[in-house]
């Protein structure tokens, strides 16, 4: 297998070596500045911490804390996160509450008046995307915080920017801005053997420059295969799971449909048929997506000898349930 000519900007290693030092900052701030799409106009950023305390075990997980300056001379916060999938919402709401919660003073707390700064938490999610229908098929969405009715904005100053780089597909010469540049070299990067006309500039001439492979050390290059391999497990992980969901979705609507026929047929009225339709999908569903958890965990347990922790992170179980199945794998081969 041949050497790639650039690294896969959204590997660990390779996403902190870019985007995580103070030479490179100006890269960042591109990034950034593309997906505000203008409502921000950063022209200076300080690094802070680059992981929170308890996080060390998540897998793909990279973090940045910034503190950003605007053209306006504002100054708010920013969370950077290359991330994996696992309760994702809830963890991108834990950790916004605590970079606000982190700004108040220890003491004088009403001379303070919860001057709160501005908070955005900026997602990229690479390989996967939202489960929801509504919510999986596009690339960018902006969030914030709204009244329900309304659709106004109720508080602007805390947001979340997750990006979907699994659905975009824009090829070289359907790049418009800086944004779209963006997207397609953290998504193509690994697989370009020179840098494309349609991204000659200045910050992109440098990107390029210093994502070579052939500039990596001997030591730089073992830990970016390290990273790399595990990018390719996790997705390995990840497909697998989900075609383990879909056939059991599957299956389970079969079921659902033939119980809710059946049930129809022996009350022998239209409105039986329908209700019995509805109640033996609903169930069948459900009998599926429980059946899918055990044939999911059995599988990660006999095909990836995966730990217990790990299992119950990918595949969103309890770790109870985990040792129920491994009991049953360990019971059944005596």
């Amino acid at each position: 297998m041949s050497e790639p000519v650039y690294i896969d900007l959204v590997s660990d290693y390779a996403f902190k070596r870019i985007f995580g030092s103070e030479p490179n900052k100006d890269l960042l701030i591109s990034l950034l500045n593309g997906l505000f799409r203008g409502r921000k106009s950063i022209v200076d950023l300080l690094y802070e911490k680059n992981e929170h305390v308890g996080d060390s075990e998540e897998i793909g997980t990279v973090i940045f804390d910034l503190i950003c300056t605007a053209d306006n001379g504002e100054k708010f916060v920013i969370e950077v996160q290359r991330t994996a999938q696992i309760n994702l919402k809830k963890r991108m709401l834990y950790y916004s509450s605590k970079l606000i919660a982190d700004q108040a003073p220890k003491g004088k707390r009403r001379a303070w008046n919860y001057a709160i700064t501005e908070v955005y938490i900026v997602v990229l999610m690479d390989g996967f995307t939202f489960s929801q229908v509504d919510e999986s098929s596009t690339v960018l969405h902006d969030i914030c915080l709204c009244n329900r009715d309304t659709g106004r904005v109720f508080y602007e100053e805390l947001g979340f920017i997750y990006v979907q780089l699994r659905n975009f597909t824009k090829v070289e010469a359907e790049l418009e801005d800086d944004l779209d540049r963006w997207l397609y070299v953290l998504r193509n990067m690994s697989k370009l053997n020179k840098i494309p006309v349609y991204l000659k500039k200045t910050i992109f001439e440098k990107l390029f420059k210093i994502a070579e492979y052939a500039k990596l050390n001997k030591e730089e290059r073992a830990m970016y295969d390290v990273s790399l391999k595990r990018k390719w497990d996790a997705e390995a992980v990840r497909q697998y799971q989900e075609q383990q969901i879909n056939e059991a979705i599957q299956k389970g609507l079969e079921t659902g449909i033939e119980q809710g026929i059946e049930q129809g047929i022996e009350q022998g009225i239209e409105q039986g048929i329908e209700q019995g339709l509805e109640k033996g999908i609903k169930e069948g569903i459900e009998r599926g997506a429980e059946a899918k958890s055990y044939e999911v965990v059995e599988n990660l347990i006999n095909e990836l000898k995966l730990t217990d922790d790990i299992i119950v992170r990918v595949a969103e179980v309890s770790l109870d349930f985990v040792k129920k199945v491994r009991a049953d794998l360990v019971r059944d081969r005596k």
